[in-house]
């Protein structure tokens, strides 16, 4: 299973994360900032750029990067919900800038060998079930993004190691959902946001099952 890691520019938002932020297909937002940039022409204000990635089915696609003022000029039409996620977004980025700057992991094997070397510290700050049952706050809830940035890996590349685990339910042709013994477990929940949608959140402990999972792989 070949998997490309794509390294997160600091000072913009990519549209595929805004997509996974908000609930909806990337398509639909590429849409919404096509129309934004019409606007933005007739207003003679610079548009939103764009640049390319390669997925991995090896074709190159179209992605746009947005600014701080672009994120907000696109999501202003949507729900609360999602201002409010990509507003806590656009914090944790700040945040990283004023940070010293962290080593990328350049392969999948280095993304492992991270996650197993972050297993490693939990292990030695205190012992599994004290983790998981006394420090992990359970209602603090995760989304597929901010789990993949603790190791390196983007929400697309994510999904698909957690698909190859058993971790979502195949059976559905759109959409992911958690199978019911990672929600048994309080690894994960189904929420419904304002947009309709049905969205797999982890939870702290699942946070933390995802990171020492992926590290005994990484070993195996």
């Amino acid at each position: 299973m070949q998997m490309q890691i794509m390294q997160i520019n600091e000072e913009t938002m990519g549209s595929r994360e805004i997509a996974e932020l908000c609930g909806k297909e990337h398509r639909h937002v590429m849409r919404d900032i096509e129309n934004l940039n019409d606007t933005y022409v007739e207003m003679s204000l610079p548009k939103v750029g764009q640049c390319s990635y390669k997925a991995d089915n090896g074709r190159t696609y179209k992605e746009y990067l947005l600014t701080q003022d672009h994120c907000i000029d696109l999501i202003t039409g949507y729900s609360r919900e999602i201002r409010i996620r990509i507003n806590r977004r656009w914090k944790e980025l700040e945040q990283r800038v004023a940070e010293p700057v962290v080593q990328i992991p350049q392969s999948f094997a280095e993304a492992l060998q991270l996650a197993a070397d972050q297993a490693k510290q939990l292990e030695l700050a205190a012992p599994k079930v004290a983790h998981y049952d006394k420090v992990v706050d359970r209602h603090t809830l995760l989304t597929a993004t901010q789990v993949g940035q603790k190791i390196g890996l983007s929400a697309v590349m994510l999904n698909r190691v957690l698909d190859e685990i058993g971790v979502y339910n195949k059976a559905l042709k759109r959409g992911r959902a958690f199978k019911q013994w990672f929600i048994d477990k309080g690894l994960g929940e189904m929420k419904q946001t304002d947009m309709g949608y049905s969205q797999p959140l982890f939870s702290l402990k699942g946070e933390a099952w995802v990171v020492e999972r992926l590290a005994s792989e990484g070993a195996a």
